[in-house]
């Protein structure tokens, strides 16, 4: 491995978190907040689009003639399809998140009323958090697809 391939991600990698350290520390104003998280923002695309020029203009971080064991190739549409099969979970996820975080509380309100409500409540808890499952098991499949 060279330098490059451990420090650069390194550095980008905290370049990207370091203007939300005061954030998370609540030592930061709701102005400066704003701020802050518009900075980290910034500093996300302008690692993504220095990356996708570094790529673009053949810079490859091997060495000429040094050979990847196991690379994986493949074309644009087994990228795409892991792009889609990534988006099916994460946003499942954020849905199920949604759904939990209203139907929970309304579970445990209605089981501290009457106790013979904890069944009928627990249900649709576990109906938000299948939506998540359905996620998972959808992008299992595009992953594992042949095409």
């Amino acid at each position: 491995m060279n330098v490059l391939e451990i420090l650069l991600p390194a550095v980008c990698v905290v370049m990207i978190c370091l203007p939300l350290v005061k954030v998370f520390t609540g030592k930061v104003t709701k102005k400066e907040a704003k701020f802050r998280l518009y900075t980290h923002i910034a500093c996300f695309f302008v690692c993504v689009i220095g990356f996708s020029l570094f790529q673009l203009n053949g810079m490859g971080v091997f060495a000429e003639g040094e050979t990847v064991v196991n690379s994986i190739t493949g074309t644009m549409a087994q990228g795409l399809g892991f792009l889609a099969a990534a988006l099916a979970t994460g946003l499942s996820s954020v849905g199920a998140g949604i759904a939990v975080a209203a139907a929970a509380p309304a579970a445990i309100g209605a089981f501290s009323e009457n106790d013979k409500n904890f069944g009928k409540a627990m249900i649709f808890v576990a109906m938000g958090e299948g939506v998540a499952i359905y996620g998972l098991l959808i992008s299992i499949i595009m992953i594992f697809m042949k095409l």
